[in-house]
């Protein structure tokens, strides 16, 4: 699907838009929902990498096909290691089986897995045969993806000895680690996070608890982009959303600050609000525990004028697409001088956006939402725009209802 996007004829919006689960708080629930089946989930995300979670815990053996969906490729692959009986071969898409796991597959070896690599050593597909796995004691690197730290600990209350988990190095994506204890102690599991040592004690069985999801941060960064570049005034309510969250993209509400900004908390709700043109010239973030939001914040800067230099994004090499130099090469279509290492990226202030571009989205559902505000600026073509569906497979519509052309080609 080939979009037109063009730009609202009202700067000054003002409406409410209703968002999906989270989609990290939504595959985390399913999980816990598999090993203990009198947990109810409310609120559950619609997206795509939500459905193939779904779908992949309820096969018992066969082939799991996950597609793109790198959450579900990191938790499957720790929850069908700790199922005795069960035997499957867990692949995905061509970019999926180019996206490590070898940190995972060796942690869970340690603890007794029976995991064998079906192409290419490291790399999906795997071969998994369910074990009752006894060991209780692994260590894995701490700069790593969250996913594969959440992975190990949300089979952890189900293992016979729980878990007893070392970090090695500085810790990354701590709020994303937070989360997945935060889940844990709602249904009752004892978990203990001090230093680089998480311990998960083991537990047979939990009472009847209900896991209300709360809708996604890194779709509402995609409003706080819109709001940035609206006219003073505009306000936007997006629910479901709590103050106190568990997601480590809240810290939107504090960075969107620096774009003239605020946020209000109401019951479930936040209202986003432009109060003030006064920007800088360039801003500064170390988005390690947030590394989800940097392209919104990159393109929010470029449909503002402004530079930014933005660090602790090493994983996103290894996302959907190697972000980093998918950025730089998106924002250079538009006339922006854009530098990028290994863990970071620097965009120079830019005072005149380049007209008539055409955004590849890469197989990467944020490379699409990321960029399509910058339609409040100039209109745009978003290429494989259907790519959304991932997380969020009603964006485009909820665009619509902001009051931007969007037309399909």
């Amino acid at each position: 699907m080939r979009l037109q996007l063009s730009v609202p004829s009202n700067k000054n919006i003002q409406k409410a838009i209703q968002i999906t689960g989270s989609k990290s708080e939504t595959n985390r629930s399913l999980l816990l929902q598999a090993l203990f089946p009198n947990i109810k989930i409310e609120n559950l995300s619609n997206s795509d990498d939500g459905e193939v979670m779904q779908e992949g815990l309820l096969v018992s053996n066969g082939e799991v096909d996950i597609h793109h969906a790198g959450t579900a490729m990191r938790f499957l692959t720790a929850y069908f290691a700790s199922q005795a009986g069960k035997e499957v071969v867990l692949t995905g898409s061509s970019r999926m089986q180019e996206r490590p796991i070898k940190v995972l597959v060796e942690a869970l070896r340690a603890l007794g897995a029976d995991i064998e690599y079906v192409k290419n050593e490291g790399y999906p597909p795997l071969k998994i045969i369910g074990k009752k796995l006894e060991q209780s004691l692994v260590s894995l690197p701490a700069n790593i993806s969250s996913q594969y730290i959440s992975a190990l600990l949300l089979i952890a209350p189900s293992l016979k000895n729980g878990l007893e988990l070392e970090l090695v190095g500085k810790i990354t994506s701590v709020p994303y680690i937070k989360m997945t204890l935060a889940l844990l102690e709602q249904i009752g599991v004892q978990a203990h996070f001090e230093g680089n040592r998480i311990k998960v004690e083991p537990k047979s069985m939990v009472e009847d608890t209900t896991l209300v999801v709360e809708s996604d941060w890194s779709s509402a960064s995609y409003f706080y982009s819109i709001v940035a570049m609206c006219e003073v005034g505009t306000k936007i309510q997006l629910s479901s959303y709590k103050q106190n969250s568990l997601q480590g993209d809240s810290v939107l509400s504090k960075i969107y600050q620096d774009f003239g900004m605020e946020t209000q908390f109401g019951e479930n709700t936040i209202i986003l609000s432009k109060i003030s043109d006064n920007l800088p010239n360039k801003v500064n973030y170390d988005l390690s525990n947030a590394p989800d939001i940097a392209q919104t914040i990159a393109v929010t800067c470029l449909g503002l004028g402004m530079g930014c230099h933005l660090t602790g994004l090493h994983t996103l090499p290894i996302k959907e697409t190697d972000r980093l130099a998918a950025l730089q090469t998106e924002l250079s279509k538009f006339d922006a001088k854009v530098d990028i290492d290994a863990e970071s990226l620097t965009l120079q202030p830019t005072s005149n956006l380049n007209l008539d571009v055409a955004i590849d989205t890469y197989n990467d559902h944020r490379m699409a939402m990321a960029f399509g505000p910058l339609a409040m600026r100039t209109d745009l073509i978003v290429n494989d725009a259907g790519v959304v569906s991932k997380s969020y497979p009603d964006f485009w519509k909820d665009l619509k209802t902001l009051g931007f052309g969007v037309q399909e080609m």
